[in-house]
């Protein structure tokens, strides 16, 4: 941290800034806050320069003069001015003093209720969902899309944002904050792209007003031309099932029709149906707010018939929900209602009152919460499985998304969840959008810019029967593509296609996701193309290894190195040092356009992408994700080999994440011989304790496939003549499973350690409860479960699974057992010793 001292400004100095063509970008601004405050529209001003103490005092006059104006203007106390800039840079703390000392001096002096506050980057998920009058942003150390996307929606329509950058035409030239934490060791210059892209867009769109100190110049002063008409009068029910109070609360008609929407939560669910309400909307639309405000009906109408009401809240973090508590809140106390606010940290985590409680969870947990309504915000951000897996728990569930904006995954939320809701005949499901932006009026020029300069509604091209008729015959084009040169105005269509796959793939998106495409200088870019322009896939790739040798010895005791995930977790896992000799490409996502998924388009980009791998003298090709069956099914399917699982589930999409190699030379063929083979055996090994939740299909999976599993003979499985005797009074039906459980799991390992071609042909039930039962060491009810049959069906599978590997291993034929059984005497155990 940079060290804070008084600051003093004298009249002269303040004097000396104030002049030039500062005053002339200063009337244009002001010109244009005018009209946009009567449009319910916001400004975006932009102060460049070298100098701190100049630019401390530009922004301190900007701030002065709207606080004068907006005072005027509007009938409510303030404004509130928030400040957001990096404390350990020395000029980043000069500007914050100087401002702050100007503006609080004359806030003290006018004796007015204007409020200025200062808070740091690191806090600026605390602010998601707040409101301010005025922004400030120093951006002049550090450009974090992610910051950007945050904080800029803080503002009210009728406010005004102010970013404070280095000298203007400089600006592209130099490193920051950002940039730095995106390198790595074997590539310690990042590239220097987004800086550039983002005064280029800016510079292009409109509401935006740019003045360099440096060389008192106004760079651009581009009005707002597009206009459109302030919010419409909120028509509040004069009927309805919640409270009309409730309704009152509502800020826009869009808010009043959810609340409409989500009374329908309480409709009667009669036998196996389920009732789900989906709320989705571009950020700022007030659907989180609405949510809560319903809770609170809800939660009304439910305790008339029930002695307690639960509601289950849950989103990819407690900083999503916090909206949604605080809009419950204020909905309690207005219908009389009164609950007590518990916090972890900042973050309102429960409301509970004498007879309700409305509870955040991870995702995880609430399926098995058995709440009476489980509500899901941020839904895009969580994995479609446990979307799922969450619906299909509740008989009565509200979801809510946002499209585009901070959190936004494109509509391809709806391509990848309401698909499988909307077949489903047991599920009455509504669906809303909303439009209506609740801070700020329609057509706002600041969140046109925010969502252009972050790619915030980027979105897939549109295929018709002619792109069809091109990937049926498989015309495709593999795109190599600079990033230099993508990130362009020029080709800002190419770009937003390629984000918008990205998106709409991934379930968890963030503005940083395309800064680092663009100056991450490890990281690659590739797309397919068709003849019609249109791209139908889209690749990230991140070069990793060879691991520098002063970080070897680190890894291999645990410690960390920036990015090159796949050649630390071997390090660390596999424990072969000569893993950090290789190079090859980590590939970060691969996406393909939901429209044509299945046609063989992400197996082409894997071997084009394999192509390109070995003309760059790669040694190999991984990746890593979130393991799930059809996932971990297409990677194999197009030859990579399974070598690592992490040790827990990731606690947002409830996932194990697995890595995948592919040997690209003969040295790393025989490390991922070694490493396949190892992981198989830790697999084995710690399925009964790590790995006991872990998917049965997964399971399956990770156990059969090995890379180039060696011709060997087959063996026998290492047991004592009492222990085979066992085994025959088991499969005869003479003992339970129970009671020889142990050398049953012996015969078990001895089946995935064989070689293919080795093993007993058992069929995939059979299989399953091997794992589930004698491996994971599950309960019968829950195996039977997860098998969806009868207890008693399990167990009479498991006897025949273990009969098939007697005769396979053993070679005793099931008609020869009942004769061998019982035959052992003690001179045939003493042979044995």
């Amino acid at each position: 941290m940079a060290k804070k001292s008084g600051v003093r400004v004298s009249k002269e100095e303040i004097k000396s800034a104030l002049t030039g063509k500062y005053n002339e970008f200063k009337s244009r601004v002001f010109n244009e806050f005018l009209k946009a405050f009567k449009r319910r529209h916001r400004v975006l001003v932009i102060l460049s320069g070298d100098d701190p103490r100049k630019v401390g005092i530009l922004t301190a006059d900007i701030l002065i003069t709207f606080i004068r104006l907006w005072r005027r203007l509007s009938s409510r106390e303030g404004p509130d001015i928030l400040y957001m800039y990096h404390d350990e840079f020395d000029d980043a703390v000069m500007r914050e003093r100087v401002t702050k000392r100007l503006v609080k001096r004359y806030i003290k002096r006018r004796k007015i209720g204007a409020k200025l506050e200062i808070a740091v980057y690191e806090a600026s998920e605390r602010y998601l969902g707040t409101t301010y009058q005025a922004l400030v942003m120093d951006l002049s150390n550090s450009l974090k899309p992610n910051d950007i996307g945050r904080l800029v929606g803080v503002v009210e329509g009728g406010g005004l944002v102010v970013l404070q950058t280095p000298n203007w035409h400089d600006w592209h030239n130099r490193k920051n904050l950002f940039q730095m934490m995106l390198a790595v060791p074997q590539y310690p210059e990042p590239r220097k792209v987004f800086v550039r892209w983002f005064k280029e867009i800016t510079m292009d769109c409109e509401g935006v007003f740019i003045y360099d100190s440096d060389g008192d110049e106004i760079v651009v002063a581009n009005p707002a031309k597009t206009v459109k008409e302030s919010r419409k009068e909120v028509e509040i029910p004069t009927e309805a099932r919640f409270p009309i109070e409730l309704y009152k609360l509502a800020l826009t008609q869009d808010q009043v029709n959810a609340l409409r929407v989500l009374e329908g939560i309480l409709e009667k669910v009669r036998g196996r149906k389920r009732r789900s309400v989906i709320l989705i909307a571009d950020r700022g639309r007030g659907k989180s707010c609405a949510i809560g405000i319903a809770l609170a009906g809800i939660i009304n109408e439910m305790m008339q018939r029930k002695p307690k009401v639960r509601i289950g809240v849950t989103a990819p973090s407690p900083s999503n929900v916090q909206p949604l508590m605080n809009m419950a809140l204020k909905a309690l106390e207005t219908i009389g209602l009164r609950g007590d606010a518990i916090k972890r940290g900042d973050n309102i985590i429960e409301i509970r009152g004498s007879r309700f409680s409305i509870e955040y969870w991870e995702p995880a947990i609430v399926p098995r919460l058995g709440v009476d309504i489980a509500v899901v915000d941020e839904a895009a951000g969580i994995p479609v499985p446990l979307l799922h897996k969450i619906w299909r728990s509740y008989r009565r569930t509200i979801f809510a998304t946002t499209i585009h904006g901070y959190e936004g995954a494109g509509r391809g939320f709806s391509v990848r969840f309401l698909k499988r809701i909307k077949e489903d005949p047991d599920t009455e499901l509504t669906i809303y959008e909303m439009e209506e932006p609740i801070r700020y009026g329609k057509d706002d020029p600041v969140e046109r810019w925010q969502f252009r300069v972050l790619l915030l509604d980027a979105e897939p091209d549109e295929l018709d029967e002619k792109d069809l008729e091109h990937i049926d015959k498989g015309e495709l084009e593999y795109l190599v593509l600079e990033p230099e040169k993508l990130f362009t105005k020029e080709n800002e269509k190419l770009l937003r296609s390629i984000f918008g796959i990205y998106v709409l793939a991934h379930y968890r998106n963030e503005p940083d996701d395309l800064g680092m495409m663009a100056d991450a200088p490890h990281h690659s870019i590739r797309a397919i193309r068709l003849p019609t322009g249109k791209i139908v896939a889209a690749l990230q790739l991140a070069e990793e290894g060879p691991i520098p040798f002063d970080y070897l010895d680190s890894l291999l005791r645990g410690g960390k190195i920036p990015g090159n995930i796949i050649p630390d977790r071997l390090l660390k896992h596999a424990r072969i040092r000569d893993v950090g000799d290789g190079r090859g490409w980590r590939i970060v996502r691969i996406a393909v356009h939901p429209a044509v998924q299945g046609r063989g388009i992400g197996s082409y980009a894997l071997r084009k992408v394999e192509e390109e791998s070995r003309s760059r003298g790669y040694n190999w090709l991984g990746s890593g994700f979130g393991a799930t069956e059809e996932l971990l099914r297409f990677w194999i399917k197009n030859g990579f080999t399974p070598v690592h699982i992490s040790p827990d589930r990731n606690p947002v999409s409830a996932e194990y994440t697995v890595l995948v190699i592919k040997p690209l030379d003969a040295k790393w063929s025989s490390i991922v011989k070694v490493v396949s083979r190892e992981f198989r055996e830790k697999v084995l090994a710690s399925l009964h304790d790590t790995y006991r939740d872990l998917e049965i299909g997964i399971v399956l999976q990770l156990l059969e496939t090995e890379y180039a599993p060696e011709d060997k003979r087959c063996s026998k499985p290492k047991l004592t003549k009492i222990q085979v005797d066992r085994l025959l009074s088991y499969c005869e039906g003479y003992m339970t499973y129970e009671s020889c459980c142990d050398v049953v799991r012996k015969l078990a390992e001895h089946h995935w350690r064989e070689a293919p071609s080795c093993r007993a042909e058992l069929s995939d039930l059979e299989k399953k409860v091997i794992v589930l039962k004698v491996l994971q060491g599950l309960p019968w009810d829950l195996t039977a479960d997860i098998l969806r049959t009868r207890k008693s069906r399990a167990i009479d599978l498991l006897r025949s699974a273990v009969t098939k590997m007697v005769e396979k291993y053993l070679g005793i034929a099931r008609d020869e057992m009942d004769k061998v059984l019982g035959t052992v005497t003690l001179s045939d155990v003493l042979e044995m010793k």
